[in-house]
């Protein structure tokens, strides 16, 4: 019997099924990867070995791990490690209003403007997100994916 799933084993599937619904602006066709990018300590282990090169929409993932020579306006998804709690508010300047879809699983993440923040609830993996960032980014989420998440307003923010 295999054994079940680590917690950043079932994050990494999240990310990829998260990412095929969410619609970014159209890319030119010489394009051909969607760089999925973690920032800080990466606590995915191997886990995000798994996507590398498996397709999502018409592009195939492309793991990178990021540092302050690759620009991060490069990457379709950023994930943003916990390591980087104290940085949160530069990295989310140096990439606004550019298309990339921010995730993190650090609590308050979202409210931050984070678009989309893992956390626990009853042992499973939940996800909650910042819809005002993700429009500002000018990404679409599908409403089916909206269904699922908690939504979070922005810290100061108005309804």
């Amino acid at each position: 019997m295999a054994a079940p799933p680590t917690e950043y084993e079932v994050k990494a599937a999240f990310i990829h099924n998260i990412a095929k619904f969410v619609e970014w602006p159209a890319v030119p066709s010489s394009v051909r990867s969607a760089r999925l990018c973690v920032l800080g300590q990466n606590p995915f282990g191997e886990a995000l070995e798994a996507l590398q090169g498996k397709p999502v929409g018409r592009l195939n993932w492309e793991i990178v791990q990021a540092d302050g020579s690759a620009s991060l306006k490069e990457c379709r998804v950023l994930f943003i490690s916990a390591s980087e709690r104290s940085n949160l508010g530069r990295i989310l300047e140096s990439i606004a209003s550019h298309p990339v879809l921010t995730i993190g699983d650090s609590e308050g993440y979202a409210e931050q403007g984070v678009m989309v923040n893992f956390y626990p609830e009853q042992n499973k993996v939940r996800f909650e997100i910042n819809l005002a960032a993700a429009t500002g980014a000018g990404l679409k989420i599908s409403s089916q994916l909206l269904k699922l998440a908690r939504i979070v307003r922005p810290a100061g923010g108005r309804p």
